[in-house]
């Protein structure tokens, strides 16, 4: 909706009930629901309005337990009677039941649940239900495939624009809805098997009496997830109280003073430490081929350019502002906020690449990225291992492997694919770059670990969120000849953020079948 219509709609309304108020029926009464605003902004309800009404929320269950129960309040008794084939139709509804309280509450693990927040109602159940219903009325073999694709692709898969979360989505289904169900052979979570025939009240009950205690084990995660998601909103929490903090003078002793004095001085070293810009025409004048490596060696010097220039710039126009040589600027203030609160400036956010890090980290990050850079382009000779997360675009790096090969080769690269090989060994190992491919290192795990030793990917150790991978070596093949048997098609994505900040998919071994790792939310990162 328009906001600004709403608005102005809901200052008549308030106009429209002090009229109202008198000399209307003592009954009258107006009743209006609105959901909570994603920002300040569209916090639009009139105060009028807000402080005469008697104001009723309705939290949403938390945890599978209360979804469960509340998924099965959609359904009696006479819904469990209405299907002639009655054991097929009542194992699949409590299975579909399940379904909903998990892709309903996963939300709540934030990236690693869904990489994006979808709006799965009641009606996407009740309809799912009527579907199985109107199929097994016409036809005397169960429909499995026909079933997963309609309500993973069409009832809640139409809310899903992520192809990753659809990913997911389905492979709930193709766990809960398989004919095993029917042989009393199948757990819809560990130590929760899917229960046989039983009445309405009987399943609510078995739901009281088995379904185990809440953890992340009844959505296929790992218990990391929950350490993750609660550190993640306990920093929201107190760098929310933090910006609450007052800012003037009467802040303790001197608190404006000393403030400025902490701006000051951090402004003071980062200018120092900032290095000069690369100069570009000298660069190019030592590239004797623009080779594809050469060729993303200096975007990736252009664009960091880009962000030192405007780091040099805002810095040294806020220590003039600071020394009262020029007037202060709302983009000023705005810049010494940051460097109190410890926080990236949005001037900077807006040049720069994906990051989930404090200043004082990104800006070390930084630097490590310029010498990075240094080193590379002092003869452009890849580098022994490259570092993967240090690039804005790590896809130009990859696409250049594969174009080096294809020209190599004389390959078509619209018929190539990226092979990743995990290593054993870390950079320190690596003297030169390898003649095909290359080394790359810096990448993490979320949600499982790499066994090193075994060479696949295993569970992860408790409390170890996102443990490093060894060194792993990118070569370019034809398509035809990737092997993708006994693989898990992982996601590498810039930060925990995950979703937009997606790079590219890596086929890594695994023993255990893949739906394991793809309900445990598991992906590579390039930031820990």
């Amino acid at each position: 909706q328009n906001i600004h219509l709403v608005a102005k709609w809901l200052s008549s309304l308030e106009k429209k009930l002090e009229q109202l108020s008198e000399g209307s029926h003592p009954n009258f009464r107006v009743f209006t629901s609105a959901e909570p605003a994603p920002c300040p902004e569209s916090h639009i309800i009139p105060q009028g309005i807000l402080e005469n009404s008697i104001k009723i929320t309705s939290e949403p269950p938390a945890g599978i337990h209360a979804n469960l129960h509340k998924a099965l309040d959609n359904f009696s008794q006479d819904t469990l009677e209405m299907c002639s084939q009655e054991k097929e139709f009542r194992s699949i509804l409590f299975a579909l039941c399940y379904f909903h309280a998990v892709v309903a509450e996963r939300r709540k693990f934030g990236a690693q649940g869904w990489n994006r927040s979808y709006p799965f109602s009641p009606g996407d159940l009740t309809i799912s239900v009527s579907v199985l219903h109107n199929y097994l009325e016409a036809s005397s073999k169960v429909p499995y495939d026909d079933l997963r694709y309609l309500v993973g692709e069409i009832m809640y898969g139409g809310h899903i624009t992520d192809d990753w979360d659809r990913r997911l989505c389905r492979t709930y289904l193709e766990e809960f809805i398989k004919p095993e169900m029917l042989e009393g052979e199948l757990c819809l979570a560990p130590g929760f098997p899917l229960p046989g025939n039983m009445d309405y009240n009987g399943y609510h009950q078995y739901i009281d009496d088995v379904l185990p205690p809440e953890s992340p084990h009844l959505y296929g995660l790992h218990p990391n997830a929950e350490i993750g998601f609660l550190t993640q909103r306990s920093e929201q929490i107190l760098r929310t109280v933090l910006e609450l903090q007052p800012r003037d003078g009467s802040a303790g002793e001197g608190g404006a003073g000393s403030r400025e004095e902490m701006v000051q001085t951090l402004l003071e070293e980062m200018l120092e430490k900032l290095t000069d810009e690369f100069n570009m025409a000298e660069l190019a004048a030592k590239v004797e081929e623009r080779t594809p490596y050469a060729v993303v060696a200096l975007q990736e010097c252009e664009r960091m350019n880009i962000l030192t220039a405007e780091i040099r710039r805002s810095l040294t126009e806020l220590e003039l502002g600071l020394k009262g040589e020029l007037t202060m600027t709302s983009d000023m203030e705005n810049l010494q906020n940051s460097l109190f609160l410890d926080t990236v400036p949005e001037s900077w956010v807006r040049r720069s690449y994906p990051s989930t890090a404090s200043l004082g980290s990104w800006f070390a990050d930084l630097l490590a990225r310029i010498s990075e850079l240094e080193a590379w382009t002092r003869d452009f000779s890849l580098p022994s291992t490259l570092w993967l997360g240090g690039f804005f675009n790590p896809q130009s790096i990859l696409t250049a492997i594969m174009q080096t090969t294809a020209r190599k080769n004389k390959w078509p690269l619209d018929k190539m694919r990226l092979q990743c090989d995990v290593t054993k060994k870390s950079r320190e190992d690596f003297a030169s770059a390898p003649r095909e491919g290359a080394y790359v290192h810096g990448l993490f795990m979320e949600g499982a670990r790499w066994d090193a030793q075994a060479g696949m990917i295993t569970d992860a150790r408790l409390q170890e969120l996102t443990p490093a991978m060894p060194v792993m070596f990118i070569k370019a093949i034809p398509a035809d000849q990737q092997d993708t048997r006994g693989m898990y098609p992982c996601p590498l994505y810039k930060t925990r953020q995950r979703g937009p900040t997606y790079v590219w998919t890596f086929n890594l071994k695994t023993k255990e079948n893949p739906s394991k790792w793809v309900l445990a939310g598991v992906a590579l990162l390039l930031q820990a």
